[in-house]
């Protein structure tokens, strides 16, 4: 007979909700729940759970993520590896450590390269596997590389280029990996300067974004101008900007159509930043969803723009 992943790994719970292991605070129940505090406990409960056959998924910081209002019928590994080691201008960080650690920890040092993710929710982790950017800087412009478990669950190193990085994206994210580890390089500058910008950023997304609420972020990619009719370019001319590419700001295109404060059940569009929907409290997975498809459907009808989502899925 099978043994039961319970009686396997220690500190397992049973039927745990999700909703509060998520910036969005919304989610059901997951039938098992591990916190694996160490790489080698991350590995053995990722084994366990495939010699078992049973499903799992491996959560971040919960940032950029709507989980399903049904849970998972399977085992949630919160990934609570948070060593990291500076020395010089490398850095060494597992992916449970929290962003904003890095961004304050190497400032302090004088180090130069994470300031524009100042403010920026989440983990290392999932910002190496969607890229995450933010005032024209990105993940990947200081990756030397990153330690990853494949879909076999073999331990991997893949250097910048093999990582395949793009807009919000990379190879990781595309193939289902699971980040373990990454190696960043910085470089030296002024402590006072790049402390100061990254003061700046966290400034502008506490008034800009609504923070009151719980939110994942950016619920849809900026639109690259390559893809907007020209009709509808003309439109947004005004706020095309580089960030990193030519794009048009979602929040824009969605203000234009008038959807701002818009609500399904208690989810709604922000208007503060109508890019981001909020949880106005005890918004279920099903609220998100009727208002992504409708603002998707109202920016296509008016503008002719397909959006794409940032946000990502789980448990649908």
């Amino acid at each position: 007979m099978t043994p039961k992943i319970s009686n396997l790994l220690l500190n397992l719970k049973k039927n745990v909700s999700l909703a509060p292991y998520t910036t969005f605070k919304i989610g059901g129940r997951a039938k098992y729940f591990y916190q694996a505090k160490t790489k080698e406990k991350l590995i053995r409960a990722l084994n366990l759970a495939k010699k078992l056959k049973l499903p799992f998924f491996v959560l971040g910081g919960g940032s950029n993520l709507l989980i399903s209002d049904k849970g998972f019928n399977g085992l949630i590994i919160k990934q609570d590896i948070k060593c990291y080691k500076i020395l010089g201008t490398k850095i060494y960080a597992e992916a449970g450590v929290s962003f904003q650690t890095l961004v304050k920890e190497t400032g302090k040092r004088g180090l130069s390269g994470l300031e524009w993710a100042g403010g920026l929710p989440g983990t290392l982790g999932g910002a190496v596997l969607g890229n995450a950017g933010a005032f024209g800087g990105e993940t990947k412009d200081t990756i030397v590389s990153v330690e990853a478990l494949d879909k076999s669950l073999k331990l991997r190193t893949l250097n910048k280029k093999q990582c395949r990085f793009s807009y919000r994206s990379s190879i990781l994210k595309k193939e289902g990996w699971v980040v373990v580890s990454a190696i960043m390089k910085l470089q030296g500058g002024n402590k006072k300067t790049i402390q100061k910008i990254a003061s700046d950023h966290i400034k502008y997304r506490k008034e800009r974004n609504p923070m009151e609420y719980p939110n994942a972020g950016s619920i849809f990619k900026n639109c690259d101008l390559s893809n907007i009719p020209k009709k509808s370019q003309k439109i947004f001319k005004d706020v095309i900007k580089i960030d990193p590419f030519p794009l048009i700001p979602t929040a824009a295109i969605i203000a234009k159509t008038g959807l701002k404060n818009l609500i399904a059940g208690k989810a709604q569009v922000s208007e503060k930043h109508p890019n981001f929907i909020v949880n106005l409290g005890g918004a279920k997975a099903k609220d998100v969803i009727k208002l992504i498809r409708l603002v998707k459907k109202r920016v296509k009808d008016k503008f002719e723009i397909n959006l794409e989502e940032e946000v990502r899925y789980f448990g649908f």
